[in-house]
């Protein structure tokens, strides 16, 4: 009997995979890349047509010598790795390892691993896609070229250990952008004005929002202003101008790409990118359901596709018709992309049978495995299922020149809302609604309610939030996104605190750094530019080694440039004035993980450390002390009080020796103006030029 061999990059997948073959076949994993690039060196000849050397990973040798004694013993090889550009080089690499020749190859890939997919695929093998493994070369080649050529840099400039990446690099630069604008942000004031108003025949009040005039909006801007306006109303009538009643259609929501499942795990359960991915491979490579034994139950877990097969579509109309009624189903047309290249092999990441429900398979799976399949199996049935459908009011209201409106919603047909409402759309349903009131209706004023508020800073990235722009400005693809957030926060350039995403102390000064010496490689559209080329190296339109070689000259120039300019940052460390109390030699201020400390310069005889406080130049407006420079535990900068925990004063903002003239409080910097620190008062002013 024919003996049959098929290679997979995961031993999770081995149990899944040989339950729906038979006996005949033999299922072995590669534990993932077989062959890379050397770790000790950039390990591409650039003299030589920038050829890359690879070799075999340390620890891979035993693997690939059991791969080669079961490839002796086949009749057939299947290299079944993922069905991406990775998986793709995977496949090329083992078979370059292993000695394949070229008829021997038989490329296979499924996008969910199910009995069907799975021998369907064996029916119908391929020879290796080129175009998909020159683009993950050239990814591949361009980071290593960038990391290997910068980050030695960092070490001299800074310290030791740090890293610069092609994609790391400019997800660093957003988030320092977002800073410098939240920093930056003045407040400005505004106010509301609601009219608590009685209709005539009704129990309860209605409540009615301040609109404007006959020209249209007006916003008030302060108290003097809300004053102006509440004297111009003073004993006006209210009277119903028009009622206006309409239907809107909220659209049920695509299926997951692997940007959007990461937003709402983030968002809804409070996952991290890495963890949902972790999640996410368990649930696609298999799990063990009783009754049922190891099965994957979602489709692959990368892609930026919002496809989905013909087939799933059948079952998830037969389900929804049979469960909800057929009018919560609707056939819709494939999603268009806005011109974007995605990945449409692949689909969007569904379950990989409907009539599996979360509840049923609850106990076969872990409570995170389960909530995050729920959230995938509720969103991809949503967005099979007929739009929901709210009934309008919207109410005008004229006193005197003024005008109020009331806006009221209901919900009249709930369609895919009876079974997914994401994060950001709760459901709308207002009932306050104003069911007897039309242009006759008798109105009675009860009473005004004026609120002062101030405008906000743009709020500080999450996770979720960076991997959506990152999307939005083409920096990485789908496989990138987690890993890219996981190395900038695991190198201490970013924290994270309830949810938020800040920079530390590090981060500045490497951003700082490669804003300076490589703006290209900081550069969003540069990225983004470099990403659509690699794009159409996957579509096999350019040569990837034309990429490389109009790249790396470029880079080369400016690691050049860099090495010269740079020599003006101080390399070696600064002299602190702080003896070290162990030898009485002065303390230097050097560069860990969290930031700035003070180490003795006599290590590793003396190996005495202790924080470093650096001094902010300014006197604490609560005590008169020093105010200095200090970092929360995640590594987030802020000034304080040196006499702390005696003062506790603090601020997240470097405060000024100036008070305000207003409101005799303390200033705060903000990017180049003086702000009053007590939000009320609002006081600004220019920052002297001497402090910019």
């Amino acid at each position: 009997m024919a003996k049959y061999l098929v290679i997979v990059e995961s031993p999770a997948k081995v149990k899944t995979i040989k339950k729906f073959l038979g006996s005949n076949y033999e299922v072995a994993a590669s534990n993932g890349h077989v062959r890379d690039l050397p770790k000790s060196s950039m390990g591409i000849d650039i003299e030589n047509d920038f050829e890359p050397k690879y070799i075999t990973i340390r620890g891979k040798g035993d693997i690939l010598a059991k791969l080669r004694k079961e490839v002796k013993k086949a009749d057939k090889v299947y290299l079944a790795t993922d069905p991406d550009r990775e998986g793709e080089a995977i496949s090329w690499h083992l078979a370059n390892a292993l000695k394949l020749e070229d008829k021997e190859i038989n490329r296979i890939s499924f996008n969910e691993i199910t009995k069907n997919a799975v021998k369907a695929s064996i029916k119908e093998p391929r020879k290796i896609d080129m175009n998909l493994v020159d683009a993950q070369q050239s990814r591949r080649i361009l980071d290593r070229m960038v990391g290997y050529s910068i980050s030695p840099l960092l070490w001299e400039k800074i310290k030791r250990g740090l890293s610069a990446g092609r994609v790391q690099s400019v997800a660093l630069r957003i988030i320092c952008d977002r800073e410098e604008e939240i920093n930056a942000f003045i407040p400005e004031e505004y106010w509301s004005l609601d009219a608590q108003i009685s209709v005539e025949g009704e129990k309860k009040n209605i409540t009615a929002k301040f609109y404007g005039d006959e020209h249209g909006k007006v916003e008030i801007k302060s108290e003097q202003e809300m004053q102006a306006v509440l004297k111009e109303l003073k004993g006006k009538k209210f009277v119903v101008d028009s009622v206006k009643k309409s239907r809107r259609n909220k659209k049920a929501p695509l299926p997951f790409t692997t940007s959007t499942l990461q937003q709402e795990a983030s968002k809804v359960l409070n996952f991290s990118t890495q963890k949902t991915m972790r999640l996410a491979q368990q649930l696609y490579e298999g799990v063990d359901i009783e009754g049922m034994g190891t099965i994957g139950i979602i489709t692959y877990l990368r892609t930026d596709s919002t496809r989905v097969a013909e087939e799933a579509e059948r079952l998830a109309g037969e389900y929804i018709s049979s469960n909800y009624g057929r009018e919560y189903f609707v056939e819709r047309k494939p999603a268009g992309n806005n011109g974007k290249k995605i990945q449409d092999a692949h689909e969007a990441i569904r379950p990989t049978d409907i009539s599996l429900l979360p509840v049923q398979i609850k106990e076969s799976l872990s409570r995170d495995q389960f909530r995050l399949y729920q959230l995938i199996w509720k969103r991809f049935t949503a967005s099979q299922m007929a739009d929901a459908e709210y009934e309008m009011t919207s109410v005008k209201i004229n006193a005197g020149k003024y005008y109020f409106t009331v806006a009221a919603s209901k919900l009249v047909f709930d369609g895919f809302m009876s079974v997914y409402v994401s994060e950001d759309e709760e459901k709308e349903e207002n009932n306050t609604l104003i069911k007897g009131i039309d242009e006759n209706s008798k109105l009675t004023l009860v009473d005004f309610e004026s609120r002062q508020h101030f405008t906000q800073p743009p709020a500080h990235y999450t996770e979720a939030a960076l991997v959506k722009t990152m999307e939005e400005l083409g920096i990485g693809r789908p496989s990138t996104y987690a890993p890219t957030i996981t190395t900038i926060i695991a190198r201490h350039y970013v924290s994270k605190e309830n949810k938020n995403l800040y920079v530390t102390e590090l981060g500045e000064a490497v951003n700082n750094v490669m804003k300076k010496a490589f703006p290209s490689i900081v550069d969003v559209n540069f990225t983004a530019n470099l990403e659509s080329l690699l794009d159409k190296v996957e579509e096999g339109a350019v040569n990837w080694k034309t990429v490389v070689r109009n790249f790396y000259p470029d880079l080369d120039e400016a690691v050049k440039n860099a090495e010269k300019e740079l020599e003006e940052i101080n390399i070696e460390d600064e002299v602190s004035d702080v003896t070290c109390e162990l030898c009485n030699r002065q303390m230097v201020i050097k560069y860990g993980p969290h930031g700035k400390f003070l180490a003795c310069p006599g290590f590793p005889e003396c190996r005495n450390t202790k924080p470093y406080l650096e001094k902010a130049g300014v006197k604490c407006p609560v005590c008169g002390s020093e105010v200095v420079i200090k970092k929360t535990k995640k590594g987030r900068r802020y000034f304080g009080c040196e006499n702390n925990p005696e003062c506790e004063f603090m601020s997240w903002q470097k405060p000024s020796d100036k008070k305000c003239p207003r409101c005799a409080s303390y200033m705060v910097e903000k990017g180049n103006k003086l702000v009053c620190s007590k939000e009320q008062c609002g006081y600004v002013e220019e920052l002297p030029k001497s402090n910019k």
